[in-house]
């Protein structure tokens, strides 16, 4: 398991900034933006470690999980791409997968790359 670089206490705060702010449909503090994300990729990586997802978060993170098959070279078999507010909405349950999926937020390649059964991650 990798070490986590963002603490659970700065996380879950990045988290209640996210939120007030979502909550209040403004517009996020990037870098508070960016921590929530990687926060929660980690916490993905965490409870799902393995190699044979990619989950990317332009411009924010990317993270690497599920076991199974891994990749050496280029772009891997399984990839999700998200936006960041989609991300957060999904992991923290403000919006399902399926929902996401049926409005076009989330580009899922591969036989691997549905983390409908991961998500929320109930933080």
């Amino acid at each position: 398991m990798a070490k986590r670089r963002i603490t659970h206490q700065i996380g879950q705060q990045a988290l209640s900034a996210w939120a007030d702010q979502y909550d209040a449909a403004s517009t996020p503090d990037r870098r508070r933006l960016a921590t929530a994300v990687r926060y929660l990729l980690e916490e993905l990586a965490e409870r799902a470690p393995g190699n044979a997802v990619e989950v990317r978060v332009p411009p924010y993170g990317v993270t690497q999980c599920i076991a199974g098959p891994t990749h050496t070279r280029g772009t891997p078999p399984n990839v999700v791409e998200l936006d960041p507010n989609t991300w957060l909405e999904l992991g923290t349950g403000k919006l399902t997968w399926q929902q996401a999926q049926q409005a076009g937020r989330i580009t899922a390649s591969g036989t691997r790359a549905d983390l409908s059964g991961l998500l929320p991650l109930d933080i």
